[in-house]
C-alpha cells in the first residue's frame, strides 16, 4: 500500500476468550425472525496475538508459534489493512482457539486482528459495523458481543424475510443486536470436553448444511424453545441457578440437535454424542450439549465441582474410546483487552 500513515505505538496486544454456542431459537422460515443465537464467553482457552507495523515486509503477514499454526491471521491482516486504508502489519499469535471446534475461532480472530490493526494506526474499530466484511456475524451474533462485552449473550436474530438460498456477499448483513446481556456468576464454570475428531462445519460446507435445516425446520421445535429460554434459561443465568441454568441449555441443546439430525449423523454428531452420553448422568454437572457444529462439549458446573467435573470428563472420554482434552475454565465477564505494547 501506499499510505504512509505513522503507527500510533510499536506494537499492540490482544487477547480474547472462547465461546460456547448453546443454540439457535429459531431455524423455521414459519416465524417472522431467524436464527437468535445465545452462548457465553469462556476464559480458557483464549486467542492471545501482537500485531506490529510490517516495516519492509510488501505484504500484510502472520507469523505464528508451533500451538498457532494454524490460524487464518494473515487473511484477515490482508483485508482489515484494506478496509481501514493503513499500511501493511505482521501479525503474531501466541496462543491460538482450536479452529472449527465449536469455539468461534474465526469471529474471535477476525476481529482481535481488527481491534489491534486499529489501534495500532489510531482508528475506531467499529467492531460490530465491520464485522460483516470479515465475513462474521452473519447467522449468530454471539462471537462479536463476546468479543464486545464478554458474558452471557442471547442475540435477537435476523428479519426471516432476509433469508436467501445463497450466502450473501460479506458486508451485505448486519450483526444481530443483543436482546439479553447477563454477568456470569462468579463460582460458574464451564467444563469443555474437546475429542480428537474431524473438524466442525465451516465455510460453504456449513452454508449448505445450514440452508438445508432451515428450509425443513420444524416451526414446533422453535415455540418449545422459545418457553425454554423464556421460562427456564432467562431467569436461572438472571438469578445465578448454576443447575437450573445447566438443564436449560441442555434442553436448547437437545432441541437444536432435532433440527440438525439429518445434517449431522443424530441429535450430536459423532463422537460427540458418546460423549454426551457419559457426561450426562455425572453428579458433578448439571448441563452438557454439543457447542454449535462440535466437536466441542461443553457441560455446567461450579468451583465446588471443579474437579469432580474434569475427572468425569476424562472418564466420558474414556467411555468413548476417543483421546482429546479437558479444560474447566470460568466465563469472560469481559470483552476482549486491547493495549499498546
Amino acid at each position: 500500500m501506499t499510505d504512509e500513515s505513522t503507527p500510533a505505538a510499536d506494537a499492540v496486544r490482544v487477547t480474547t476468550g472462547g465461546r460456547l454456542h448453546f443454540g439457535f431459537g429459531n431455524l423455521s422460515l414459519a416465524h417472522e425472525r431467524l436464527y437468535g443465537a445465545c452462548g457465553v464467553a469462556v476464559a480458557e482457552p483464549r486467542l492471545r496475538l501482537t500485531v506490529e507495523p510490517a516495516g519492509d515486509t510488501s505484504e500484510p503477514t502472520a507469523a505464528a508459534d508451533a500451538a498457532a499454526d494454524d490460524t487464518p491471521a494473515d487473511e484477515y491482516a490482508t483485508t482489515v489493512c484494506d478496509l481501514l486504508s493503513v499500511p501493511d502489519v505482521c501479525v503474531t499469535v501466541q496462543e491460538s482457539l482450536p479452529r472449527h471446534a465449536g469455539l468461534g475461532s474465526g469471529t474471535q480472530t477476525a476481529l482481535a486482528v481488527l481491534a489491534g490493526v486499529a489501534q495500532l494506526y489510531d482508528c475506531e474499530p467499529r467492531v460490530r459495523e465491520r464485522a460483516p466484511a470479515l465475513g462474521r456475524g452473519g447467522r449468530s451474533g454471539v462471537g462479536v458481543a463476546t468479543f464486545e462485552r464478554g458474558g452471557f449473550v442471547l442475540d435477537a436474530g435476523h428479519p426471516t424475510e432476509r433469508f436467501t438460498a445463497n450466502r450473501p456477499a460479506d458486508g451485505s448483513w448486519t450483526v444481530p443486536p443483543v436482546a439479553a446481556h447477563h454477568t456470569v456468576p462468579d463460582d460458574w464454570r464451564f467444563l469443555i470436553v474437546l475429542p480428537d475428531a474431524e473438524p466442525g462445519r465451516s465455510g460453504d460446507g456449513e452454508d449448505a448444511s445450514m440452508r438445508s435445516v432451515v428450509e425443513s425446520a420444524e416451526p414446533a421445535v422453535a415455540d418449545r424453545i422459545a418457553g425454554v429460554l423464556a421460562r427456564r434459561l432467562l431467569p436461572a443465568v438472571a438469578g445465578g441457578a448454576v443447575d437450573r441454568f445447566g438443564a436449560a441449555v441442555r434442553e436448547l441443546g437437545r432441541l437444536n440437535g432435532s433440527w440438525f439430525a439429518d445434517e449431522q449423523g443424530g441429535v450430536y454428531r459423532p463422537p460427540v454424542g458418546d460423549v454426551v452420553s457419559e457426561l450426562g448422568d455425572a453428579a458433578a454437572v448439571s448441563g452438557v450439549g454439543q457447542s454449535s457444529w462440535g466437536p466441542a462439549v461443553y457441560a455446567v458446573t461450579d468451583t465446588d465441582r471443579a474437579a469432580d467435573a474434569r475427572a468425569a470428563g476424562e472418564r466420558a472420554l474414556a467411555a468413548a474410546g476417543v483421546d482429546g482434552e479437558v479444560i474447566v475454565t470460568a466465563a469472560r465477564d469481559e470483552g476482549a483487552t486491547v493495549e499498546s505494547v
